[in-house]
């Protein structure tokens, strides 16, 4: 089913915020060289969950981040609370999943160069994820 309008300017709302929360945390925790991108925000129907997809550079920090982040995430919920509330009268419930997307692509691109053809081998290449 499609996005409404409403679905998609919230969520566009809380993607502008989140890069700035995500990136204004990690920089004070004095995690430097880390790149917290916020690539989809997807709001439910009834507005009342936000799936947040978040890729993260470099991507061996991923999965240690993404854990950081889900523990932490009454206090990201109230400080996109606090910066939106001329815009939102609820605050939905944050959701944080990792976008592979990129990395896939690029597993396409890497198999694509070698000898092992994705086409003609579909099994060289490892099967997606859905979140």
């Amino acid at each position: 089913m499609e996005e409404s309008q409403r679905q998609k300017k919230i969520g566009s709302v809380l993607q502008q915020d989140l890069v700035e929360v995500l990136q204004g945390a990690a920089t004070q925790g004095g995690m430097r060289g880390i790149i917290i991108s916020v690539s989809k925000v997807k709001v439910t129907a009834d507005l009342s969950i936000a799936k947040v997809y978040l890729s993260i550079f470099p991507n061996n920090k991923g999965k240690e981040l993404l854990e950081g982040i889900r523990s932490n995430t009454p206090l990201i919920r109230h400080e996109l609370a606090q910066r939106t509330k001329n815009q939102l009268r609820r605050m939905p419930h944050l959701e944080f999943f990792i976008d592979d997307s990129l990395e896939y692509i690029e597993n396409i691109e890497k198999s694509l160069k070698r000898e092992d053809d994705p086409i003609k081998n579909p099994d060289a290449l490892d099967k997606r994820k859905k979140s």
